[in-house]
């Protein structure tokens, strides 16, 4: 299997670092990273939703946090609904698993709820105003004006 690298494509950009981090975890293999199924969802221009199927779960058995841009959501092994539980068939998954989300500029964590087995995290992207774009008009300010070159040019002409 030949590797692929993105080397050359970010020899000339300066600040793309994460946006390289991007390709290489997508390039990545990770077998364990579908458990348990979860839905990421666009409500509107700058909201968006993770779902997590969360059978059997309380609040207290998840842990969702947010750390340099990564939002982690976690839960450890559960243990059974009592101690002398025997189980003829086990359908529902007890196991504990650790979902990651690089999350993009300016997307913070609205909050998280849990109901009827889905948890779902609420994100919104809140651009800062200095961000924003903004239109620049034609011939609203002056022009800038070198004073040394403008010196040099007088001194020229009257030498003339």
């Amino acid at each position: 299997m030949s590797t692929l690298t993105f080397a050359p494509l970010f020899r000339s950009s300066i600040g793309f670092d994460r946006f390289s981090d991007l390709f290489e975890t997508a390039l990545r293999n990770d077998v364990g990273s579908s458990y348990p199924p979860y839905n990421v969802e666009k409500h509107g221009a700058d909201d968006y939703r993770i779902v997590v199927a969360a059978a059997g779960l309380a609040e207290g058995d998840i842990d969702i946090q947010v750390e340099k841009d990564v939002l982690t959501i976690s839960s450890g092994r559960r243990e059974g609904a009592g101690e002398n539980v025997q189980y003829l068939h086990q359908g529902i998954a007890q196991r504990a698993f650790k979902l990651s989300f690089r999350l993009a500029d300016n997307i913070e964590v609205r909050g998280a709820s849990l109901k009827n087995g889905l948890l779902s995290v609420d994100l919104v992207r809140r651009v800062p105003e200095a961000d924003k774009p903004r239109r620049i008009t034609i011939g609203g300010a002056e022009p800038l004006t070198r004073p040394a070159a403008n010196a040099a040019v007088t001194a020229t002409q009257s030498a003339a």
